[in-house]
């Protein structure tokens, strides 16, 4: 009788044993494979690439390396010589021409107002022509005025946006070409997070749902908001090996790895001393309204289990 009691007290010990051990598996399955959460998040900005208008020699570097500036500061000047040289030039082309037009305009009107006895009417509209003209090329050096102004000014480099200037390696002496870019700004109010989360926790991920961003190297966490889900990611199959034919890479039935989808989270607040930079990376947790991490229902995560297991054993037949 006791040998019995013993028995069936040791066959209850490991069944709870068991049990515990299935429950502490299956929450650790759902915890790395089913709920929304991922390690693989990245910090993103928003770089502003600044290039001179105009080509030049700088002469003048106004901000240093990681200096903050506002919209419209100056970064630096570019040898403004060249630019007062054009700027003289076409003022005194404007005065030429401005003289001229008064002297064609008054020619027109005293024509205009002779008897057709005294002046034709083909000599009129030839003084008429003549007074247009003479317009015209005054409009067309003020024209010309207004671009040298421009140009003189676009000496002054300016940033377009309100942030951090980002790895500056100009010097003074360096020359500035038109349209390449020589300074980039980071613009301070468009820092995002991108989740990488595999693809299999992307039907748990809906746009406006609460994040958790927890940075490496800080405490306490940021809080987002998710606003996109990408719609694509590059393909290595597609990619033409020999003779113009698709590299395909074999997938294995037994392991197959989940792509990462990236996911957008906006950032709405920043605990105080956080110092955000591109790149830093974080882990990206969506939360319930509690701002605990969301979960599925048991139900739905027995029918991840079920789908998952019958995936494994169907092979490739049972899901693509």
């Amino acid at each position: 009788m006791f040998e019995r009691a013993r028995r069936l007290l040791q066959f209850v010990t490991t069944g709870i044993i068991l049990a515990i051990a299935a429950v502490v598996c299956f929450v650790l399955w759902d915890y790395y494979t089913a709920a929304p959460w991922t390690r693989n998040g990245q910090v993103r900005v928003q770089v502003a690439d600044i290039a001179p208008r105009v080509s030049g020699q700088i002469i003048d570097i106004k901000v240093r390396d990681n200096q903050f500036v506002h919209a419209g500061d100056v970064l630096y000047d570019i040898d403004p010589f060249d630019f007062k040289v054009a700027v003289a030039s076409a003022t005194a082309l404007v005065n030429e021409r401005q003289a001229d037009m008064v002297l064609k305009n008054a020619q027109e009107n005293r024509r205009n107002n002779l008897t057709d006895a005294a002046a034709s009417r083909e000599e009129k509209q030839v003084f008429q022509a003549t007074a247009e003209v003479a317009r015209a090329q005054y409009a067309s050096a003020m024209a010309a005025l207004s671009q040298a102004n421009i140009n003189l000014d676009r000496t002054h480099v300016r940033s377009t946006v309100t942030g951090y200037v980002n790895n500056l390696i100009m010097r003074v002496g360096d020359y500035a070409t038109a349209a390449k870019a020589n300074v980039q700004v980071i613009d301070a109010s468009s820092y995002w997070v991108d989740g990488y989360f595999e693809e299999t926790k992307i039907r748990s991920i809906h746009i406006g749902d609460r994040a958790r961003l927890d940075l490496m190297g800080y405490r306490q966490p940021m809080w987002g908001h998710i606003t996109s889900i990408t719609r694509g990611i590059a393909t290595p199959n597609a990619t033409p090996s020999t003779q113009g034919l698709p590299s395909v890479d074999p997938v294995y039935t037994w392991v197959r790895l989940a792509q990462r989808i990236p996911v957008r989270v906006q950032i709405d607040s920043i605990p105080p001393g956080t110092q955000l930079a591109a790149g830093m990376t974080t882990t990206v947790t969506i939360v319930g309204s509690k701002g605990k991490r969301a979960h599925d229902s048991l139900a739905e995560a027995l029918d991840r289990l079920h789908d998952a297991l019958m995936g494994g054993t169907g092979g490739n037949g049972a899901r693509h």
